[in-house]
């Protein structure tokens, strides 16, 4: 059998079981598996994961729940628009004239919302590595996490779902994960927002 190592190719695909042959086996980087297919009989097949191959990785776990995190947000923007409001600006539309002199909070809501989306694109790194360490052809490529967290999680779950017949829950996860958070900053939020506004009409008058 055709050993990738002896030819300096350890990384994971199809190798002929000898040389010149037909029958292609499966190597995951590091072993042989039981995995065959023969080439000409079912070349389709080459776009389906090695049967058996978990859809699941620990990172996409990680990304689903990742938007709990910026909840750590939330005091650093009840901040920011406490400022504006408490400085006597009721009218949504003059919001976009004022001079709002960033501080600390400003601050670190900013490097919060960075840190959150650079962790978003790392996991998608980490997730498609392993699904194509694992067998997965053509995963689902991570740049589309640059775009956005979900238009990378819904592309992913079509495309390992057409290679492996799984992987939807992820995408569920996150979906409700959203649902929460935002369920959550609008119930801390909007009551301090209020209280604001309020005190602001009231020093207005």
């Amino acid at each position: 059998m055709t050993n990738p190592t002896n030819s300096g190719q350890a990384v994971a695909g199809w190798y002929p079981t000898a040389p010149g042959a037909a029958q292609l086996r499966w190597w995951d980087g590091s072993q042989w598996t039981d995995h065959f297919h023969t080439i000409g009989l079912d070349a389709p097949a080459t776009l389906t994961a090695p049967e058996g191959t978990s859809a699941s990785t620990p990172w996409i776990w990680i990304f689903a729940l990742l938007p709990l995190a910026q909840l750590a947000e939330l005091p650093f923007l009840t901040h920011v628009y406490s400022v504006i409001f408490s400085a006597g600006f009721t009218n949504p539309s003059a919001i976009s004239t004022i001079e709002f002199a960033p501080d600390s909070g400003y601050f670190a809501l900013q490097g919060i919302g960075l840190l959150v989306y650079g962790i978003y694109v790392v996991l998608a790194v980490l997730d498609y590595r392993t699904l194509k360490a694992r067998g997965v052809p053509r995963p689902f490529h991570w740049a589309w996490a640059f775009l956005s967290p979900l238009v990378y999680i819904i592309g992913r779950t079509v495309v390992v779902r057409r290679r492996t017949g799984k992987g939807m829950a992820p995408m569920w996860v996150i979906i409700v994960t959203l649902v929460v958070t935002m369920i959550v900053a609008f119930a801390i939020v909007i009551p301090i927002l209020t209280e604001a506004i309020n005190a602001a009409v009231t020093s207005a008058g």
